[in-house]
């Protein structure tokens, strides 16, 4: 399942801005909207790893791959605003480099993340579950019905088979 535009939309207007945490939860739905990373990939990025002025991220996927992927706009202004505004506050002597912290300011965890998703997709009030790998569906369809070549999706997705990029081609058909 794939969000639509607009419901995608809806979701990344969900988490309210002026809220501490809820900067962190824009800046973090934006990026995996405008990169399509595995939120395990999320979760353990350091602050090393956005260059915001250059506009990518570099993360390290299933075997430890490196991809460098670009950021756009929309998600480079959510995660200056968090880095700029909330974190600072969330940080913590032992919060060493990661880029997302919890109000404890400790490493985000997938399960944290995972609770935090489904807080907002519980207001949206959709008949199926919104997971966080329903976004990266969600990223890599869009991309391609707005005629992204499927050779930059499995690049940013990090797919090793063209064949399960490929997967994403018959979503769009539908």
């Amino acid at each position: 399942r794939v969000l639509t535009v607009e419901q995608m939309d809806y979701l990344l207007s969900l988490p309210d801005v002026n809220d501490l945490l809820g900067r962190r939860d824009r800046a973090m739905l934006e990026l995996l909207y405008a990169t399509g990373i595995r939120v395990s990939e999320l979760v353990t990025l350091k602050i090393d790893d956005l260059n915001l002025s250059m506009g990518f991220v570099k993360c390290f996927g299933k075997g430890s791959k490196e991809r460098i992927i670009p950021v756009g706009g929309q998600a480079r202004q959510a995660l200056t605003a968090y880095l700029e505004n909330s974190y600072p506050s969330l940080a913590r002597p032992h919060s060493g480099n990661s880029l997302f912290l919890n109000r404890h300011g400790k490493e985000l965890t997938r399960q944290g993340f995972w609770g935090i998703l489904k807080n907002y997709a519980r207001r949206m009030h959709l008949d199926f579950v919104i997971t966080p790998h329903t976004i990266r569906h969600t990223f890599a369809t869009h991309l391609l019905e707005h005629g992204a070549d499927l050779r930059s999706v499995q690049e940013m997705l990090g797919h090793v088979d063209i064949s399960t990029t490929q997967i994403y081609t018959q979503v769009t058909k539908s």
